[in-house]
């Protein structure tokens, strides 16, 4: 735990938004088996605005606290702000990452797009999406640690 800042820590050992959301009104399920971190996130949507949003994170403390946060900032939040979230204003919320942990953020935001592209295809009466596990793993990403999708 010596690698991760207060703030992280804080958010790993009190996650806020964490189980499952019963009749959600999206689920965006992302990850990688080789990193072992998987994310789960449900949306509850009420005129374009995300009403809930709720995770289950299979994975190391970078992974949970991104979870949390990231559910923490789009809260509220209309589904076109909720797009807008970038791993970078996640891993900056924490107050930084360890380079070799940037691929939590990354897929704390790409649960959200996941979770808020099957609301959309639910509403337009498509099948739900099913998981993704071909996420960015910190194994992959190059030395900078700058792996970001702006």
């Amino acid at each position: 735990m010596s690698m991760y800042n207060e703030k992280v820590i804080q958010a790993f050992m009190s996650p806020k938004n964490v189980g499952a959301m019963e009749n959600p009104d999206g689920v965006g399920e992302v990850g990688n088996p080789r990193c072992g971190d998987v994310m789960k996130i449900y949306l509850r949507v009420r005129d374009d605005r995300i009403e809930d949003i709720r995770f289950e994170t299979f994975g190391c403390a970078a992974a949970i606290a991104t979870s949390s946060t990231a559910t923490e900032m789009v809260k509220g939040r209309t589904i076109e702000e909720a797009l807008k979230l970038t791993n970078r204003d996640v891993a900056e919320a924490l107050g930084g990452l360890p380079p070799e942990k940037i691929h939590c953020s990354l897929l704390a935001e790409e649960g959200i797009r996941a979770a808020i592209e099957d609301y959309r295809r639910r509403r337009q009466g498509l099948p739900p999406l099913p998981p993704r596990h071909d996420a960015v793993c910190h194994h992959e990403i190059p030395e900078t640690g700058e792996e970001t999708r702006e």
